[in-house]
């Protein structure tokens, strides 16, 4: 009997030991409180606080705070309040509406599970979460995940190329490297954490989503909810949106290091001459007096004796080009400027270190210092002043997630405060929340080979999954030599990346003539491409600031329920109606392309492919000048004639592409003054350009316009690419059929003339922009 007693008080005991421990670690109804305020949810467990709210139409707000203490947002986040709007909802038996998805709050546990409008599970807290650095998601089988970084170990190994399934360190990193506390899935969801941890990592495996590395007290995290496009459109609303570039670099750039004025001159006339299109040249250290007093900001007055002066820059701008420079984080201790900043505590706590370039010492600033950041631009001002208008920041890698983030919005928020005229970056990382601050990412010191010409497609790809959507590279490679071969495909890859620029190491150059005749005649021809495209690049570049969606975007953004794109960096789509698949290997001679559901059109040849399949491309070994480039079906794509910079004529005319679907489809023309921030206030031109083809007869809409700015825009010439087709209405009057382009540019008033071209017949026509038009062509 006693040892039957002590069993039963040994099973009793251990009884009450489990649900001691499951009740601390779950709750239950008496332990938690569950309650809706205003337009949030209240959950309450003891002195613990966990808020749930909802914005817009697909974002769902956690922020646990233990004993009800919250601190302040990291910089992912920094300022999100004033970009979205708080939705209310009802709340009832713990179940709350939000655009046909249906969050379930568990009301003994305080967990939150989200299904979508068939009432399937898509994410949901794991009931073990205690939020003291971590925050563990269960979700379905097979979900795919992208986002995280953008980092491969180095330029030999195999590359992981753009999934994330094993999860990441979520890290600015160095050279070239982006990350950040977001990871998407194509399944429908995204997940932004606010934290700016070193050590903040994602843990992903076939069961959960795990994050580690919390660095604020309380724990804030996001779940974005639908296609890519709403998840992204999502992100930048939460973590801050693009600023426009100014229109000029959406051009070609030259970078040099080791040169001078008389060379700078010689080379941009040479350009010139050669009528190879460019709009900015970027200076490398050659331009400061480095390791002088204040060098680190002022010109080199012996290799560029009218810079400090501004003469220089009026020379340029007369040439139609823009000067940028390279700016470094460090600042030598031997000089004053170095004592006055020891003295003041500017410095990161690290002990100096010699510089490689002047061999003397140097220390880095603290640039997540208010007086630090304001000391910067005001020193950089004079640089400015003097033709300076573009940064390149190098080197400030070296510190933490944030530095050049930091660095940059000293100069983006010194400079905004300045003048009107828009900030041009671009940095050698990112860090997410870095976009605010009108900021570019390049790929860094790259080596010159065909190899690491090819891994470029996954570091750009990556880089836009995780926000870094503002990419370019030293194209033809930073060490080494290219061959002539490398450099062409190299620069026919890069016009169809988001910063187009050219750059090699000391005394190395990238000038298209410097490879040969062919490679001049080729790169000539790519660059002219670029340009033709300015007004289609243009408009995703804003498209980007309305709405969060990129110009280059992985094939599986759209595309999400393609099996065949889920880890696939072969080709891109570049806006939403051309898809490229640049050749990047010597020797090629044939390339296999994915092409997506549709119907696809080659740009240069007029085939027409049926998608969902792999495609054999011939490529000629012997010209090198195939660039693989589709056009897929239901297209709208607004032309130019070509110039040899952007500021160089005032573009009357431009021609809109289309290739109509049986489906409608829509482009949104856009055009400002491409230089200040006055679209910020309405000061800009949008036009919404629809198409369908109804079998019997094809409908073009043209919306009125918006925004108070007038360009110098007067019409549309609209090639209409379909057979069978005679006869146009605008408005439902006839408009003039006229015999070809010539009569049709000098003929006052709307008309039309019909022709042939690669692609079949086309029909011609010629409108009035900035008005409603609905036109019918039969």
């Amino acid at each position: 009997m006693k040892k039957e007693m002590t069993a039963f008080l040994l099973v009793f005991f251990i009884i009450l030991l489990a649900f001691i421990f499951l009740r601390s670690r779950l709750g239950s109804k008496s332990s938690i409180k569950v309650f809706k305020e205003g337009n949030r949810i209240v959950i309450k467990k003891g002195e613990d606080i966990k808020i749930i709210e909802l914005y817009d139409d697909n974002i769902i707000r956690v922020d646990y705070l233990p004993k009800g203490e919250e601190s302040q947002d990291t910089l992912v986040i920094q300022g999100f309040q004033s970009q979205v709007t708080k939705i209310d909802f009802e709340f009832n038996s713990g179940d709350i509406e939000l655009n046909g998805y249906r969050i379930k709050i568990n009301e003994d546990t305080g967990m939150i599970s989200i299904f979508d409008d068939e009432n399937k599970l898509i994410l949901k807290e794991d009931e073990k979460n205690t939020y003291k650095d971590k925050v563990k998601f269960i979700h379905n089988a097979g979900d795919n995940f992208y986002g995280i970084d953008s980092f491969n170990v180095d330029q030999k190994s195999s590359f992981k190329l753009i999934l994330r399934n094993s999860g990441g360190n979520a890290i600015a990193g160095k050279q070239g490297h982006a990350g950040g506390p977001f990871v998407w899935s194509t399944s429908g969801y995204g997940i932004l954490v606010d934290s700016d941890s070193e050590g903040a990592w994602f843990d992903i495996n076939d069961e959960y989503v795990e994050f580690l590395g919390n660095s604020k007290r309380d724990f804030e995290y996001f779940v974005f909810l639908g296609e890519p496009k709403d998840i992204f459109r999502a992100l930048f609303k939460i973590s801050g949106r693009y600023p426009l570039f100014p229109k000029w670099s959406m051009g070609f750039m030259n970078t040099e290091w080791g040169i001078d004025e008389r060379e700078l001159i010689e080379t941009i006339d040479t350009y010139r001459k050669k009528e190879i299109p460019i709009d900015a040249f970027v200076l490398d250290f050659d331009w400061k007096a480095w390791g002088e007093e204040l060098g680190e900001f002022r010109w080199n007055q012996n290799k560029f004796p009218n810079g400090q002066s501004g003469r220089l820059a009026e020379i340029l701008r007369k040439k139609g080009i823009k000067l940028a420079g390279i700016f470094k984080p460090r600042i030598h201790i031997d000089t004053k400027s170095g004592k006055f900043a020891l003295e003041k505590g500017y410095f990161v706590d690290k002990k100096p270190y010699e510089d490689y370039f002047s061999k003397k010492l140097v220390n880095d600033l603290d640039f997540s210092k208010e007086k630090v950041r304001k000391w910067f631009f005001e020193n950089t001002k004079e640089a400015f002043n003097s033709g300076i208008i573009g940064y390149w920041n190098d080197e400030a890698d070296e510190v933490n997630n944030t530095q050049f983030l930091n660095m940059q919005r000293a100069l983006y928020e010194g400079q905004r405060d300045y003048t009107n005229k828009r900030v041009w970056s671009l940095n050698r990382n990112f860090f997410l929340g870095s976009q605010r601050y009108s900021y570019g990412i390049w790929s860094g010191d790259i080596d010159a080979s065909s190899y690491t010409m090819a891994a470029q497609r996954e570091r750009l790809l990556s880089s836009v999954n995780i926000g870094a959507v503002k990419w370019g590279m030293d194209t033809g490679g930073f060490r080494g030599e290219p061959s002539e071969e490398t450099y062409i495909r190299w620069v026919q890859f890069s016009a169809f990346t988001p910063i187009f620029r050219v750059h090699g190491d000391l005394n190395q150059q990238r000038q298209p003539w410097v490879f040969g005749k062919r490679a001049e005649d080729l790169c000539r021809e790519a660059i002219r491409l670029r340009y033709k495209l300015i007004p289609y690049i243009y408009a995703y570049e804003r498209k980007l600031y309305d709405e969060g969606f990129p110009l280059v975007r992985p094939l599986v953004f759209d595309y999400p329920k393609d099996k065949n794109v889920i880890n696939y960096v072969d080709a891109w789509m570049f806006g939403e109606y051309l898809l490229v698949s640049p050749v990047v290997e010597e020797g090629q001679t044939e390339k296999e392309i994915y092409l997506p559901e549709g119907e696809w059109i080659d740009y240069f040849k007029g085939t027409v492919y049926k998608g969902g399949q792999n495609i054999k491309y011939k490529v000629n070994l012997d010209t090198l000048e195939d660039i693989p480039l589709f056009i897929k079906k239901g297209a709208i794509i607004p032309t130019q004639d070509v110039v040899n910079y952007v500021e160089e004529k005032k573009i009357e005319n431009i021609y809109l592409d289309i290739f109509p679907d049986y489906k409608w489809s829509f482009f949104d023309y856009y055009d400002d003054d491409g230089e200040t921030y006055n679209y910020e206030k309405g000061e800009y031109f949008k036009q919404r350009i629809g198409a369908i083809d109804a079998k019997d007869y094809v409908e073009v809409n043209i919306s009125e316009k918006e925004g108070s700015f007038v360009p110098h825009l007067k019409y549309y010439l609209i090639r209409l690419h379909r057979n069978n087709l005679n006869e146009v209405k605008v408005n439902d009057i006839s408009i003039t059929k006229l015999n070809n382009l010539e009569e049709l540019l000098s003929f006052e008033g709307e008309g039309y003339f019909k022709t042939r071209d690669k692609f079949g017949e086309v029909l011609c026509i010629k409108i009035k922009t900035g008005l409603n038009k609905n036109i019918i062509i039969k």
